[in-house]
């Protein structure tokens, strides 16, 4: 069985889709980055959670429902930049806590997502980036997406709490947690080096319990 297909997950700001490029150049995969820049509702929800979160949130889960189906289409290796799972149990449950999108919506949404995951697979390895606070608004204000400005702490706050659960009782598949608090994997060369060799340890173990 051929490795198919690695995910990298995390906060805002946490540095997945940097990961997820560097990691493609370094083992020759495929990416397959999140719908950010081409997504009709992104600005529009932060500016008004209320009003497009449950459109924010289809959009997503559509869109990541492709990502999953034309990774096991291709012949190539492909890393995912965030999974579907994490539409569900961290950004549309946290929505739906925090008031946002509604119980009857929360509902439709929930029951979408069951039926898709009746026909996709988790990753055959999920690498998990923990990031605190300070990390992820310093990554956020690094980048300087103008969008982005309106983001509340207390929102990042709840995402990490999400997480955290989620991580925490993940058996879908691999897990690799890295906290990435203390690292800078694009300037340091040996911070990347690093990951690298806990991505090929993982790996290796994964080709050794399919053998």
């Amino acid at each position: 069985m051929a490795l198919k297909h690695i995910a990298v997950s995390g906060n805002i700001g946490s540095g997945k889709t940097t990961l997820a490029e560097k990691l493609s150049r370094h083992y020759g995969w495929t990416p397959l980055y999140e719908s950010v820049d081409n997504n009709p509702y992104l600005r529009d929800f932060y500016e008004d959670m209320g009003r497009w979160a449950f459109h924010l949130q289809i959009f997503f889960l559509n869109s990541r429902f492709n990502q999953v189906h034309q990774i096991r289409q291709s012949d190539n290796t492909i890393i995912q930049d965030r999974t579907i799972y994490e539409d569900a149990h961290i950004f549309a449950s946290n929505l739906h806590r925090s008031g946002h999108i509604s119980e009857r919506d929360y509902q439709s949404y929930l029951d979408i997502f069951q039926s898709m995951t009746n026909f996709i697979q988790a990753p055959d390895l999920l690498i998990y980036l923990k990031a605190d606070i300070p990390k992820l608004v310093h990554q956020i204000q690094k980048r300087n997406r103008e969008f982005e400005y309106n983001i509340k702490l207390e929102y990042l706050r709840s995402l990490n709490e999400h997480y955290e659960n989620w991580i925490s009782n993940y058996t879908l598949g691999k897990l690799l947690v890295i906290d990435v608090n203390q690292l800078d994997f694009v300037e340091r060369v040996e911070d990347f080096s690093g990951i690298v060799n806990k991505i090929d340890l993982e790996i290796n173990n994964l080709f050794s319990a399919l053998a």
